[in-house]
């Protein structure tokens, strides 16, 4: 059995330190994956579907929140059952009261027939249990659809609003932000890795960190990119001194 931690952030400018944190603290040995995907859709998330093609029966998904999951209702339930009809378990840190284990106990401790004239009136309980599990699950994934909805309506209204008193919208052309997060991965990388100045193999690396396979190669570029820059930057300083 193995347990993913799936965590999803919108845009390059949020932090998911949280999730991972908040997964990590629960499950030491969760296997986080990262993804970075803007949208409510799931179709379009690309290491959502190799997790869902990879993933097998027995395994565990461990969200920080159903919102990570899913913020389209119709999919995220969707997903939801396939899943648990696969034997996947999946546990949402923040709603737990939808996490698919309290699903198969409504399934597994349903009221037991009788055999007498009373059993159709049993079964309607049963049925009434399960309907009342499902809309839970759904209606949790309705909220987290709902959230999506007023934070864009409330975004609009802010930009209209900064619009109005003269304030730039958004960063000056050619600025770019790096998180702490991002400087402490590229950090570690460099610390570690073998093309650096360390002594692990990319693989290596990328067990110890914890971090997904893509956000490796992506930092590793990124510092092979700004050490190559800082030895221009130099070698243009000394022809400089010299001239």
């Amino acid at each position: 059995m193995k347990v993913y931690g799936y965590c999803r952030i919108s845009t390059g400018k949020q932090n998911i330190e949280r999730q991972i944190r908040n997964i990590k603290t629960e499950y030491p040995e969760a296997f986080i994956i990262e993804e970075v995907y803007t949208g409510t859709k799931i179709s379009g998330r690309e290491m959502w579907q190799k997790l869902m093609k990879y993933v097998q029966k027995g395994d565990k998904i461990v969200f920080d929140s159903v919102s990570r999951m899913s913020r389209d209702a119709k999919e995220g339930f969707a997903s939801y059952e396939e899943l648990f009809c696969r034997g996947i378990d999946i546990v949402f840190l923040k709603e737990p009261h939808i996490n698919t284990s309290v699903y198969k106990k409504a399934i597994q401790t349903g009221i037991t027939m009788t055999g007498t004239n009373v059993d159709f009136i049993l079964d309607g309980v049963n049925k009434y249990l399960m309907a009342l599990a499902e809309e839970q699950i759904k209606l949790a994934f309705e909220q987290a659809e709902k959230e999506v909805r007023d934070l864009h309506q409330r975004t609009v209204k802010g930009i209209e609003i900064a619009r109005l008193n003269g304030k730039q919208i958004g960063r000056a052309k050619g600025t770019k932000i790096e998180y702490e997060s991002t400087k402490r991965k590229k950090q570690d990388i460099y610390k570690y890795s073998a093309d650096f100045n360390g002594t692990l193999r990319d693989k290596e690396v990328i067990k110890l960190l914890g971090i997904c396979r893509n956000s490796y190669y992506k930092y590793k570029r990124e510092i092979k990119n700004e050490l190559k820059w800082k030895k221009e930057s130099c070698m243009s300083c000394k022809q400089k001194s010299i001239l």
